[in-house]
């Protein structure tokens, strides 16, 4: 990887991609061999958390403990950026103690502004605009159960929020389709459209929709999220509302690829934005898809790490 930093997918070029997948592949391969690369002996990592998470805390911890290193976990109460402490003195004095920053927050800018004064590598564990991590774990995913993901057809039915964008981008990078079913109000905007398209060779590669029914026939991949983020509670009736009939059931399962995956980045809310039968079904990889977060994150932390 030739970048520093990992706070968007825009951050990626192809290679750097294929380069993460193939370290995720060893790693993985390994570990389920019963041997993990001790490549990060020594190495910190420090993890500021504005946001409570179980995925993403406990998948960068393993990380760390199995390939030798350690991680610090600091909490909203403990650290307080930005307002206890700007944000570039958090940067420059954490960059004397640790070997590589994960952040779990709330505004992308405050991501930025931390990557801008650290010293040491800065990983995006998630914003209210963005989740990298995410995106990679997906797409690494699906070319593990397909081979490929260059023909997939991958459509994410719901909220335009911050998976769906780093899913899209990395679409983009890949130039794969990417087809997502949202409701009015709740799209993908134009200029998120705009910049991603930069990414490609001029190719149209977002296809957008209102209608979920249209947007899954013949899906090999059907992806969804929560319809209420953290942060968001206050919207939760008015979100119910305007997303009825995105819910991902046996119904929409129907007009897809009779092989068709189902993913979710969990938490899922059974019952709204995905029914027990699915989640729990023949066609779920939801939890093979959390696994893959570990690996991952463990290849993200060998290559950024390591330099």
């Amino acid at each position: 990887m030739k970048c520093k930093d990992l706070l968007s997918i825009a951050d990626l070029s192809k290679a750097d991609i294929e380069e993460i997948f193939h370290a995720t592949t060893e790693l993985k391969e390994w570990h389920n061999k019963g041997y993990d690369e001790k490549c990060l002996n020594g190495k910190i990592l420090g993890m500021i958390f504005e946001k409570s998470s179980m995925r993403t805390r406990v998948s960068f911890e393993v990380a760390m403990i199995q390939m030798g290193g350690h991680a610090i976990y600091l909490t909203q109460s403990d650290i307080n950026l930005g307002k206890r402490e700007a944000v570039k003195d958090g940067a420059r004095v954490l960059s004397r103690y640790v070997d590589g920053i994960v952040i779990r927050t709330f505004g992308q800018e405050t991501i930025q502004e931390l990557s801008r004064y650290a010293t040491v590598p800065v990983i995006n564990a998630l914003s209210d605009y963005l989740h990298p991590c995410q995106a990679l774990t997906d797409m690494y995913t699906i070319k593990e159960k397909f081979g490929t993901y260059t023909q997939a057809k991958i459509v994410f039915i719901g909220d335009g929020n911050n998976v769906a964008r780093s899913l899209a981008q990395i679409c983009a990078k890949l130039d794969v389709h990417f087809h997502i079913a949202s409701p009015k109000g709740y799209e993908l905007t134009p200029d998120f459209i705009s910049r991603t398209k930069q990414m490609t060779d001029g190719n149209e590669v977002i296809h957008l929709y209102q209608d979920p029914k249209k947007a899954a026939e013949n899906a090999q991949v059907i992806y969804t999220d929560t319809w209420v983020s953290m942060g968001q509670e206050a919207e939760k009736e008015v979100r119910q509302q305007a997303f009825a009939g995105f819910q991902i059931n046996n119904d929409i399962l129907k007009l897809a690829k009779d092989d068709v995956k189902v993913m979710h980045c969990l938490p899922a809310h059974r019952g709204e934005e995905i029914t027990d039968e699915v989640i729990d079904g023949p066609h779920s990889i939801v939890y093979d898809q959390a696994e893959n977060r570990l690996h991952v994150e463990k290849a993200l932390l060998k290559l950024l790490l390591r330099k």
